[in-house]
């Protein structure tokens, strides 16, 4: 997974960093953004973007929030995969 948005998301979802991505791999989880694996570049474009500082390359996540790797990959293959808020 190149990058992984993490708990300080959580509630915020500013969307600054779906704003910035060159390829739209930024989603609505619900409860915080994610970052499709298969999508992403890898370009870093949303990690300065992120006004919350959620957003880290995977060898670079803190492991305080390790379990958000398997939280990505979850949203990514389920449902919500490209809900954006407001929509059914």
């Amino acid at each position: 997974m190149p990058h992984v948005i993490a708990e300080p998301c959580i509630g915020v979802k500013d969307r600054s960093c779906q704003e910035v991505c060159p390829v739209e791999c930024i989603y609505d989880g619900g409860d915080q953004l994610y970052i499709h694996p298969d999508e992403c570049i890898d370009c870093g474009a949303c990690v300065p973007a992120c006004p919350v500082s959620a957003i880290y390359p995977e060898e670079d996540l803190p492991e305080l929030w390790a379990s958000c790797v398997e939280k990505n990959r979850r949203l990514s293959a389920g449902p919500n995969r490209h809900r954006l808020e407001g929509e059914p």
